[in-house]
C-alpha cells in the first residue's frame, strides 16, 4: 500500500481492534491478490500465462474493466501496461537518468490496446505484464470502507498511504487532514476538513531523480516513455470514492501543465501544489 495503514474512529479499544482486524484483513487480501512483488498473486499467475488465454475471477475482471475504461477516457495515458517501464526507471532520488535508448526499447510493450480483452478472457502477450499498482490502493480504500460501514455503528476514517475515505463527519465536527508540503516530510501545506468522501494525492515527493538541477518526476507518459514535463508536484481530489478520486489526481499528473483545467473541466474538488 505504500505507506502505514489506519483506521481512525471514537470508540472503545476492543471495537477499535475488532473493526481495526476487518479492514487490515482486506489491505492484505487486495495485496497479496495484485502485488505485482508477489509471486503467488494472481498477476504472477497471469505473467506465467503470457500467450495463452485466461479466465478471470470476477473481482479481478472488474478491475481490467475498469483499468480498460481508464485507457479509453485518458486516449491512453493511464495505462496498467506502463508498470514496465520501471525496469528503465529507478527513482531513487538519484542522478541515474536511463539511456534514451533503454526506455526506446519497452515502448513496445506498453499498450493495453495490444492486450486481447474480451472479460472474463485475458490474453497478455509475451514480454507484457501488467501493473494495478495505479488502482489498488485506492481500491483497498473503497472495499475496507464497504466492509466497514457493515459493521461501525460510529463515524470513521480509512488511510491507507495517504488516500482515504470517510463516512461521516466526528460528534465534534470534520475531520482535520493535512495535504503535505512538496519536498517536505510530515509538513502540511495546508488543512482541510473533511465530512465524508474520499480524497486521494498524486505527487513526485518521494519517488523522483534529480541530475544537472533538472526533476524528473516518477508520474510516466506511457507514450514516450518520459516523466510528463510540467506535472504539478502535488494534486489532491475529492470524490465519492476513492478510486474516482485516486484516478482523477494520477490522470491529472498525467496532463502535466494542463492538469488544472483538467480538474476544472471535471467540476471536483481539487487542491494543486507545484
Amino acid at each position: 500500500m505504500a505507506g502505514p495503514c489506519e483506521v481512525l474512529l471514537p470508540t472503545t479499544e476492543h471495537s477499535a481492534r475488532e473493526l481495526g482486524e476487518v479492514a487490515a484483513v482486506e489491505a492484505w487480501r487486495i495485496e497479496r491478490k495484485y502485488s505485482r512483488y508477489r509471486k503467488d498473486s494472481v498477476l504472477a499467475w497471469i505473467h506465467a500465462q503470457r500467450g495463452s488465454t485466461v479466465r478471470l475471477d470476477e473481482e479481478t475482471a472488474s478491475l481490467i474493466d475498469f483499468a480498460q475504461q481508464c485507457f479509453e477516457i485518458s486516449d491512453g495515458l493511464f495505462d496498467i501496461t506502463s508498470g514496465i517501464l520501471r525496469r528503465a526507471w529507478k527513482f531513487d532520488g538519484s542522478d541515474r537518468v536511463p539511456d534514451a535508448a533503454a526506455v526506446q526499447s519497452l515502448l513496445p510493450l506498453i499498450g493495453f490496446n495490444k492486450l486481447r480483452w474480451r472479460s472474463p478472457f485475458l490474453t497478455v502477450p509475451d514480454g507484457m505484464e501488467l501493473d494495478l499498482g495505479g488502482l489498488g490502493k485506492e481500491y483497498a480504500v473503497d472495499t475496507a470502507y464497504d466492509l466497514l460501514m457493515a459493521r461501525s455503528p460510529v463515524p470513521f476514517l480509512v488511510n491507507f498511504g495517504g488516500d482515504l475515505r470517510a463516512s461521516r463527519p466526528l460528534p465534534h465536527g470534520p475531520w482535520k487532514v493535512g495535504i503535505e508540503r512538496p519536498g517536505a516530510v510530515q509538513n502540511a501545506a495546508m488543512m482541510l476538513d473533511l465530512e465524508y468522501g474520499a480524497l486521494a494525492t498524486s505527487g513526485d515527493s518521494h519517488r523522483f531523480l534529480l541530475k544537472d538541477g533538472v526533476r524528473f518526476g516518477h508520474v510516466l507518459d506511457p507514450r514516450t516513455g518520459w516523466p510528463v514535463p510540467d506535472a504539478p508536484r502535488s494534486v489532491t481530489v475529492a470524490a465519492s470514492s476513492c478510486t474516482e478520486a485516486g484516478l482523477l489526481s494520477t490522470l491529472a499528473m498525467l496532463k502535466g501543465a494542463q492538469a488544472q483545467r483538467f480538474l476544472q473541466e471535471q467540476a471536483v474538488r481539487y487542491w494543486l501544489l507545484r
